[in-house]
């Protein structure tokens, strides 16, 4: 086997596992463990591995290069990333947590690869397939999908959700009123997310101050029935009045 495919094996091993060591590598690809010695040395010197004693684990891409590559400079901004970055510190590990499918909630993903035994269950196929190439475990609920946006919505992924529980649930909408309404302009999209705030224990929701003082078509729910708001300015006195108070 030449060298440029046992660097593929080697690298999709570890992107299952995170971490090999030499003697699974020789099992595996049937090779030397002098060669294989070689290979991972080689794999260093190019920033794809960091070898450890008796085998190696794969370097971790900053979240910023993560996103940079997968998301695309029009998918996010830095008040998304801060809000994802707080949003992750929230979560602990072998949690279970609802995504739903915006963009805010998409700049979490990359942050929740240091978690261990998570688990997370989303509505964006996109999102599903970033958690995937993070090995990030989670379920996609199927149903009928935005292709605008590569999410499911409808019955059958109401359904899907129906039979989990989650810890935490990350989510954003469109607008939120200063007299504390959370609301969007799709209602299929709000019935979702209804269905999975039953669901959890926690509700958080992101949103980027551009939204607040606005309202669209289709009532999510009001800030009293959430747990937390992440924005990345400080919330006007109302809201902040109507969250103390709940």
């Amino acid at each position: 086997m030449p060298f440029d495919d046992r660097k593929e094996e080697i690298l999709n091993i570890l992107r299952m596992k995170k971490s090999v060591t030499i003697s699974e590598l020789e099992k595996r690809l049937f090779v030397s463990a002098q060669t294989l010695r070689r290979d991972l040395m080689k794999l260093e010197d190019k920033g794809m591995i960091v070898r450890t004693h008796g085998g190696a684990k794969l370097r971790a891409q900053t979240a910023e290069q993560w996103l940079s590559f997968a998301l695309r400079e029009k998918d996010y901004n830095a008040e998304k990333t801060d809000m994802a970055r707080r949003a992750a510190s929230m979560v602990r590990d072998e949690d279970v947590i609802f995504l739903d499918a915006t963009t805010s909630t998409y700049c979490i993903i990359p942050y929740l690869a240091n978690h261990k035994d998570i688990l997370v269950i989303t509505n964006s196929a996109k999102s599903s397939c970033a958690l995937g190439e993070l090995g990030i475990p989670n379920i996609c609920t199927g149903g009928r999908m935005v292709i605008k946006s590569f999410s499911y919505i409808g019955s059958d992924a109401e359904r899907a959700i129906m039979n989990y529980n989650a810890n935490i649930m990350f989510f954003s909408c469109k607008g939120l009123s200063l007299d504390g309404r959370i609301t969007s302009s799709s209602v299929e999209e709000n019935e979702l997310r209804k269905v999975m705030m039953h669901r959890a224990d926690k509700k958080v929701f992101l949103c980027n101050s551009a939204k607040i003082g606005k309202t669209y078509l289709s009532n999510l729910c009001t800030v009293d029935e959430i747990d937390e708001i992440i924005c990345e300015k400080p919330l006007p006195r109302e809201i902040r009045e109507l969250m103390q108070n709940k």
